[in-house]
């Protein structure tokens, strides 16, 4: 007769195990990246060890190991040196083997040193967590045998899979590959979905590379981040603290001309300024691709308001080309596009060239007899 301390039916089990990987999936949204790689909140410490505990036993996974390898996808991301980007390995195999790719990067010594900083060091991490991480997974094996009988090492099986299968392979593979832009960020992230319940919020990954440092994933009114509903919760009990969240853009529509606050309103939000540039002149590039019969461009190629033009195929440079030398509208929008990037990424001007340059950029945007432009110069002109 089989032993477990509940006797659950089938549906039972379902829910413990969905309720399991939810926890897991929370510790790491919460814990590892918001709290851990980003710093976006601070954590009461009974909270983050419970959740430095728990991954310990349901993933084996190390906190330094984790941090250093997120930190570096920010800051390598869509190159070579990123440890998983589908745009170099291709989607098949970061959906695959994207844990595999986890566990190559993490014996990269250079890159715990490089971005590892700050994790936890204490005597638990350093003769428990980090030198026997198999032994938590272990524990929970024989815990979940006790617990639910035979049917745990079933239970147990979809814990270890879940943060594989849904983080390493769909957050870092889909989350740049499918799904919609909110801002028009330097890389391919993508919001898989409008809300982040499966994965905690991890769905809604484009809205995180535009303001990394936010506790707060979502960004639409219509979007959900379940990880910042139980960071609230525990912030009214005091068992976190909220840092930075991304800030709400204003507007001061009787401003005529850019000033300093201007200035640092678009430097704050410039990937929500691109998208909103994607927008305002998404539908005067379709009417002027259609105008000149250009219909069968390469999806990239339409694309390119969407993304950098660097980030097009090799290929299809030259089809570009050829369609801006067809129109001088679309050749004004793409030059146009290519200097306000350059103007918000530009760090070694001072902020008075910046305001120089962004009053002469609006300036030639309202001379350009380009209704579209013009008005979003105008909008341009109003952030506050």
């Amino acid at each position: 007769m089989e032993f477990s301390l509940f006797n659950l039916p089938w549906w039972g089990n379902v829910v413990v195990a969905l309720a399991l990987t939810h926890i897991t999936i929370a510790s790491v949204t919460i814990y590892l990246h918001r709290h851990q790689a980003h710093r976006a909140l601070d954590l009461h410490p009974a909270v983050s060890h419970f959740f430095r505990f728990w991954l310990w036993l349901t993933t084996g996974m190390v906190t330094r190991e984790w941090v250093a390898i997120h930190r570096k996808h920010h800051a390598k991301c869509e190159t070579v040196d990123d440890p998983h980007s589908p745009q170099i390995y291709g989607i098949g195999k970061v959906l695959r083997e994207g844990a595999e790719l986890y566990a190559k990067e993490a014996i990269n010594r250079e890159t715990l040193q490089t971005y590892g900083r700050g994790t936890p060091d204490d005597w638990l991490e350093r003769n428990l967590y980090s030198r026997f991480p198999v032994a938590g997974v272990s524990l929970m094996l024989v815990a979940d045998v006790l617990l639910f009988g035979v049917i745990g090492i079933t239970i147990w099986a979809v814990q270890m899979m879940w943060i594989p299968v849904f983080a390493a392979g769909v957050i870092n593979g889909l989350g740049h590959y499918l799904g919609y832009r909110s801002f028009v960020t330097r890389d391919a992230s993508k919001n898989i979905l409008p809300w982040g319940v499966l994965i905690g919020g991890e769905e809604l990954h484009n809205n995180h590379h535009a303001y990394s440092s936010s506790a707060k994933l979502s960004s639409r009114w219509w979007e959900f981040d379940i990880g910042w509903m139980y960071i609230r919760l525990m912030a009214m009990v005091r068992l976190a603290r909220v840092q930075k969240v991304a800030p709400p853009l204003r507007f001061n529509f009787s401003k005529a001309s850019c000033d300093l606050e201007t200035l640092q309103a678009i430097l704050t939000h410039r990937y929500a300024v691109l998208a909103e540039f994607t927008r305002s002149l998404k539908r005067t590039v379709k009417q002027e691709v259609a105008a000149l019969q250009l219909a069968r461009l390469p999806v990239s190629v339409k694309q390119w308001l969407q993304r950098d033009a660097e980030f097009l195929p090799e290929r299809d440079h030259a089809v570009l080309r050829q369609a801006l030398m067809s129109s001088t509208v679309l050749q004004t929008v793409y030059s146009m596009r290519q200097e306000l990037m350059a103007l918000i990424v530009r760090t070694n001007a001072s902020r008075e060239q910046l305001l120089q340059q962004l009053d002469d950029w609006c300036r030639r945007a309202e001379e350009s007899g380009i209704a579209a432009l013009q008005e979003f110069s105008r909008q341009l002109r109003s952030y506050a």
